[in-house]
């Protein structure tokens, strides 16, 4: 049986005027008590990693790499989000999502190489 290859999602965000108008107190008791049980209850099959960009980049200050081999969990776990400050007030503006799987040529290049056989 044939391993399920993950995706890669990259979710770049732009903190808002509402979430820096916080103070950093408040941003933490929102992860701690809005996020994380959102992370929790999909952790069986999604991963998500934080990133600051801020210092890099003019328009996107933040970003989240999400590792699934379910893209349904994923978009549970979107929609978990857009139940949050995180799109309502918003906290930040989703800037771009972008996916993707490591190295997917390389098995269309086997499936090519099967199908000529």
């Amino acid at each position: 049986m044939k391993i399920k290859k993950p995706y890669t999602i990259l979710v770049l965000m732009n903190a808002s005027p509402q979430w820096l108008s916080l103070t950093r107190e408040e941003r933490s008791k929102f992860v701690e008590k809005e996020l994380t049980p959102i992370f929790t209850r999909v952790s069986k099959t999604v991963s998500i990693q934080l990133f600051d960009s801020e210092y890099f980049h003019a328009s996107v200050s933040d970003f989240m790499i999400v590792n699934t081999t379910s893209l349904d969990d994923y978009k549970m776990f979107i929609e978990l989000l857009r139940d949050t400050k995180v799109y309502g007030t918003p906290y930040f503006e989703i800037k771009d999502i972008i996916v993707g799987q490591e190295n997917l040529f390389e098995d269309f290049n086997e499936r090519f190489k099967k199908d000529k056989k």
